[in-house]
């Protein structure tokens, strides 16, 4: 079979040259990486990953195909993607389709067999930074031009982009016993599986609710999704939270956790390369455990900003950021990390008990 050649332009000059994997075509982003080992479709349809191109570190992506059910939206939400090597004949009994088809079919350009491995160190030496993925056959000089016109991470608002339009209802299990507002700044649907087998009812939310519309619902708690872009530009969400503090029990994760933090005063930034992956060591500060976590995250928590009326609870272990705290004072905590990970790690799933749990108390 014929092969397309493509390149990854990067915005200070680097070029590395492979083939075409899916669309034909343009991706423009925000390169990162993903330590994961598994999960490329959780990855590919994650709304945090929205404006980002992702390069898988383990070498060999596809064998186990793609299929209906391991989605976590309705659709491919990453820019572009890169391989070392993908694989287009797959090997489980779950696939119904193959991951180039796949990208092929949502229009997602892809590159395969290039040095994912030096394109890594060279994220993790010089920070994530803009990209192009090409299999047009483009000058590089054009590229190279495009590429460094491409607006920063920082600043930047996705969560209205991948945010739903209105209000909608997750089907309930029986026997529900606690009604939930989840507001969707990129909410990935594990999240609403796990809080459905926690016996909520819950109410999607557009990112822009303001709280007077979320509390008019009469929900017994909030949850805060995860979303992508920078939590400092979601200043609706922000004032939203505000708002909400000390009124409803209210449960953060990835964004949420970072819009919590700023809603009482807390300060953002953003990290070098982020932490994007199922392998990342957390400590529960509470407990004395140590949780293998999933995580896909540009910025984080200042913990020296957090305010009185707040303690830390999880700690990262590989670069000692701060992944979770909780307020004393009113019903409220989260976490940076993703506890609804799919496919796995699960240790951190007690987290949704733990907001269930504050719901009860709190009626």
């Amino acid at each position: 079979m014929k092969t397309q050649t493509a390149v990854l332009v990067l915005q200070d000059g680097t070029v590395y040259s492979g083939t075409a994997f899916g669309h034909i075509g343009e991706a423009h982003g925000e390169v990162c990486f993903n330590t994961g080992m598994t999960g490329y479709q959780e990855v590919l349809t994650d709304p945090s990953y929205c404006g980002q191109i992702v390069t898988m570190t383990c070498p060999h992506i596809g064998n186990y195909g793609v299929n209906p059910d391991d989605v976590e939206s309705d659709r491919i939400q990453v820019a572009g993607f890169i391989v070392r090597e993908g694989c287009d004949i797959p090997s489980s009994y779950r696939a119904t389709q193959s991951l180039p088809s796949y990208l092929e079919e949502q229009g997602i350009v892809g590159i395969q067999d290039i040095d994912t491995r030096a394109l890594t160190r060279k994220l993790r030496t010089e920070g994530a930074m803009n990209g192009v993925i090409c299999s047009t056959g483009r000058p590089l000089e054009e590229l190279l031009a495009d590429v460094r016109g491409l607006p920063s991470m920082t600043g930047r608002d996705l969560a209205r982009e991948v945010s739903c339009e209105h209000a909608w209802q997750w089907e309930a299990l029986p026997d529900t016993r606690f009604k939930v507002a989840a507001l969707d700044f990129g909410v990935k649907r594990n999240s609403l599986r796990l809080l459905s087998a926690h016996r909520c009812d819950i109410t999607v939310f557009p990112a822009d609710t303001t709280a007077g519309e979320l509390l008019a619902s009469a929900p017994d708690g909030v949850f805060l999704s995860n979303g992508p872009g920078d939590p400092d530009a979601v200043t609706y969400g922000i004032e939203t939270v505000r708002e909400l503090l000390g009124k409803l029990p209210l449960f953060g994760i990835c964004l949420g956790h970072q819009l919590l933090a700023l809603a009482l005063g807390a300060r953002t930034y953003k990290l070098k390369f982020g932490h994007r992956g199922s392998n990342h060591p957390v400590k529960n500060l509470l407990t004395g455990s140590v949780e293998i976590t999933s995580q896909n995250h540009g910025f984080a928590v200042d913990p020296e900003s957090l305010p009185a009326g707040t303690e830390i609870t999880h700690w990262n272990l590989n670069d000692e950021t701060l992944e979770g705290f909780r307020c004393t004072d009113i019903p409220a905590f989260s976490v940076q990390y993703h506890p609804e990970a799919a496919p796995g790690p699960h240790d951190s799933r007690y987290l949704f008990r733990q907001f269930t749990d504050l719901m009860e108390q709190s009626r």
